[in-house]
């Protein structure tokens, strides 16, 4: 199997790249990144891409892949809510449709987040744009779209740049995993179920965090 992933030096693509390397029947890992990698491995390949507003070039890469992972984000805390939405929703819908039309078998599973709003109406601007790319992911042809949808990610591999709201979580972690268990979730735990779910599929498109913990128990 061949995969592409993106967000590739992110909390949870980098989790991905690191699980995706020790399964055997993954052939072949496609980071299209805009800078390079700190890991090199016979099976991974990276492609330096600036525009990812743009994949044109990338056309004869996506015929030769099975999947997509798209881990690519940012946190709202880091830009605004225009540079939110161009990274969130302009770039993954650009990408999505070169993907399908070079490869309309192609899976693509879509990093999404819980709390997103499929009404689109939220004030919160994460809520807002991620529900507002899982409408229009859905309204394309693909034979297989998943979209993950965690809730709070505690990072075991932690960042070097990660906002205020991340290192308060990692002390908060502790007690929401005991109190609200299904609302938690782990990158290593979360990218080993997306490595699943890329290679199985799944009867839904839309898994809540409960689901991921769901199924990660019983993998």
């Amino acid at each position: 199997m061949k995969i592409i992933i993106t967000g590739a030096t992110g909390m949870v693509g980098s989790e991905v790249v690191r699980q995706a390397l020790v399964h055997d029947y993954i052939e072949l890992i496609t980071a299209i990144v805009r800078k390079p990698l700190d890991i090199e491995h016979a099976k991974l390949k990276t492609i330096l891409h600036k525009d990812f507003l743009n994949y044109a070039a990338l056309k004869e890469v996506f015929k030769q892949h099975d999947a997509c992972a798209w881990c690519l984000g940012v946190p709202q805390a880091f830009v605004t809510k225009e540079e939110y939405h161009v990274i969130t929703y302009e770039y993954a819908l650009a990408a999505a449709k070169t993907m399908l039309e070079a490869n309309p078998a192609i899976t693509f599973l879509f990093l999404s987040g819980g709390g997103a709003d499929s009404k689109e109406k939220s004030r919160i601007t994460f809520a807002r744009e991620k529900g507002k790319t899982e409408n229009a992911l859905m309204r394309l042809p693909f034979k297989r779209l998943i979209i993950p949808r965690p809730g709070g990610i505690y990072p075991i591999t932690k960042p070097a740049k990660i906002p205020f709201s991340y290192n308060f979580f990692y002390w908060l972690y502790p007690v929401v995993k005991l109190i609200a268990p299904k609302q938690a979730i782990t990158s290593v735990e979360l990218a080993k179920v997306i490595m699943y779910l890329i290679k199985n599929g799944s009867d839904k498109i839309i898994l809540e965090n409960w689901e991921l913990r769901e199924l990660f128990k019983k993998m």
